[in-house]
């Protein structure tokens, strides 16, 4: 059995990941500092490479592994056609077994129902607001007049931009942001 274990950031310690892996008889484990999120990460991409027919990839809980239900299940399918068995300890899923692989898709196929769900409710509110004439999206808490603002603040010289930003609440990368498209325009 071979072990993954990912966490987000170097401030998390992956050790109780890593102890119950160990404790499921793993005998190489994978370690990630990345989130989630990334397309791309390195350890992972070793582990499934490091897999061979036979073998089963070990994970505390399924999101130590997939970035996304879609991602997940891509996963678990090429580890299936390869002969890789999938477990996942907190979850008790193990794809060795004929249940195991029965509760890992029953639960792919919900959680891809829900993702569908809240695809179609957003779609149906958009279509509500657009019928009552409003507009989605984020409210700019840069109006052109306040840009105006910002331009004649940092302009002056009297001010930092931590303290423009301050003044309007926003963010220095946004004061940034906003006078250079302003000077770009110019």
């Amino acid at each position: 059995m071979i072990g993954y274990a990912r966490v987000s950031t170097n401030d998390q310690n992956p050790a109780s990941q890593v102890d119950a892996l160990k404790a499921a008889n793993c005998v190489k484990i994978f370690t990630e500092h990345a989130s989630g999120t990334l397309a791309t990460r390195p350890a992972l991409t070793e582990a499934l490479n490091y897999l061979r027919d036979g073998d089963t990839l070990v994970v505390t809980e399924l999101d130590r592994l997939g970035r996304s239900v879609r991602h997940l299940k891509h996963i678990a399918e090429d580890l299936q056609q390869r002969g890789i068995g999938l477990k996942a300890l907190s979850q008790g899923i193990d794809t060795t077994t004929p249940g195991g692989r029965l509760f890992f898709h029953v639960l792919a196929a919900i959680a891809e129902f829900e993702h569908d769900l809240i695809v179609e409710r957003t779609k149906d509110g958009l279509e509500a607001a657009r019928a009552r004439r409003r507009k989605g999206g984020p409210r700019f808490k840069m109006t052109p007049t306040k840009i105006q603002q910002a331009r004649s603040m940092y302009d002056q010289g009297e001010h930092t931009v931590q303290e423009i930003a301050d003044t309007f609440g926003v963010s220095r990368p946004t004061i940034y942001r906003h006078l250079a498209l302003q000077v770009e325009q110019v």
